[in-house]
């Protein structure tokens, strides 16, 4: 092989590790979120400038920061800061349970997904602030009542991304592991859901969305007494008029979505670097 081949791979190898410390990594990876959070204030300073609305309804950037920044000092936001991402993380880790099985069973046994495939995409497309009512008459105002709702938001769209990358397997896959031994829990376990990686980490991304969103709105019907939360923040700040807090509230949701997106995000490349699908 000549020379003039070899070299750029020399060259690309030679320069990777120039761009892989943590900082330069850390640093493309906030970049964009901190510009987004950015363009958000800058858009709102300019709304707020215009006097569109009183401030004691929509209060400037720096008086919704500073009352952030006080709030930061409280026991009781990072008392409801707890609740809220305690009930998110076993929420979405019973949803990802419920969804990642049902997912396997339906994309498996041909007559389950004749009678329950689409089952499970209207219950998807169903908004979560319906079930609300349901929920509270099964379980009355209690924790079970919000966690009901975050599964039931968040499963059907994990099921729908173990469905969409199951079929979307080479058969030759399925076909080579039973050749190779394979029982039906290591098919599954070690051929068919790494398989389907992409399109279950689709799914568990809308999930988390999905199970976010419906934690919010349960938060927000659903008070329980001597148990703080940011949802109940937003129904008081509301209830009080208290705008800076509201808004410092709506802030502090805003940026844990994007971490945990960024989060999901990153496994994502992670994944497609491995597979060959991209080189940044």
């Amino acid at each position: 092989m000549s020379a003039d081949v070899l070299t750029p791979n020399v060259e690309v190898a030679a320069e990777a590790p120039r761009g892989s410390g943590f900082g330069r990594k850390a640093w493309a990876w906030g970049w964009p979120k901190l510009l987004a959070i950015g363009l958000v204030l800058a858009f709102w300073q300019v709304v707020y400038v215009s006097g569109w609305r009183p401030a004691y309804v929509l209060p400037s950037p720096a008086t919704t920061l500073s009352k952030l920044w006080d709030m930061l000092g409280t026991e009781r936001f990072w008392s409801a800061m707890q609740t809220t991402l305690t009930r998110a993380i076993i929420g979405f880790l019973l949803a990802l349970l419920i969804g990642t099985i049902i997912g396997v069973l339906v994309a498996r046994v041909r007559p389950l997904r004749l009678a329950v495939g689409s089952l499970i995409t209207g219950l998807q497309t169903m908004p979560s602030i319906a079930w609300f009512p349901f929920a509270i008459l099964l379980f009355g105002l209690t924790e079970q009542a919000i966690l009901f709702v975050v599964i039931l938001g968040a499963a059907p769209s994990i099921a729908n991304g173990v469905i969409n990358g199951i079929d979307h397997i080479p058969p030759s896959y399925l076909r080579l592991g039973k050749v190779l031994g394979a029982g039906t829990i290591a098919l599954y376990r070690d051929i068919a859901l790494p398989a389907a990686m992409p399109g279950y980490l689709a799914g568990l991304t809308q999930g988390w969305a999905f199970a976010w969103r419906s934690l919010m709105a349960g938060e927000l019907l659903v008070i329980i007494a001597e148990k703080p939360s940011l949802g109940a923040n937003l129904e008081f700040a509301r209830q009080f008029s208290k705008a800076p807090e509201l808004l410092a509230t709506m802030l502090v949701i805003l940026i844990l979505g994007m971490l945990v997106d960024g989060l999901f995000s990153s496994f994502s490349r992670r994944l497609r670097r491995r597979r060959g699908l991209a080189v940044d």
